[in-house]
């Protein structure tokens, strides 16, 4: 009868796929704490005027960066390619409505700005 025990008393239950679901469970909870965190982050996005100069793209990217709150991205590694430092972004995710409008207020202050677009990662990509 030994043979027959296995069919007799039915099939022993599985533990692996218990482990696979809660495996699977806890890598869709970190990417979506991932995801979450992207979707958190702003930024303005300031446009200049045709033929602004590196140096003045710098400077605004300089001046601006001091306010509260505000983070310049980082440069560009190539900043002699044309299109280097075409748009000056700063990360905004951190800051408050009234650090956005000072920054806002800092970027008036240059001629060669022509507008500073807020908006989060969601916007990205549309």
């Amino acid at each position: 009868m030994r043979a027959l025990r296995g069919v007799v008393a039915g099939p022993r239950p599985l533990v692996l796929p218990g482990v696979a679901v809660a495996l699977a469970a806890v890598t869709a909870l970190a990417g979506c704490s991932r995801f979450d965190a992207a979707l958190g982050q702003q930024q303005a996005v300031v446009s200049f005027r045709p033929g602004t100069t590196l140096a003045q793209r710098m400077a605004v990217r300089a001046a601006c960066a001091k306010t509260p709150s505000v983070t310049p991205q980082p440069l560009p590694s190539d900043l002699k390619s044309a299109y280097a430092l075409h748009q000056v972004t700063f990360g905004i995710s951190k800051a408050s409505d009234a650090d956005v409008a000072l920054l806002e207020k800092c970027l008036a202050r240059f001629p060669s700005v022509v507008g500073v677009t807020l908006q989060d990662s969601g916007d990205q990509g549309s």
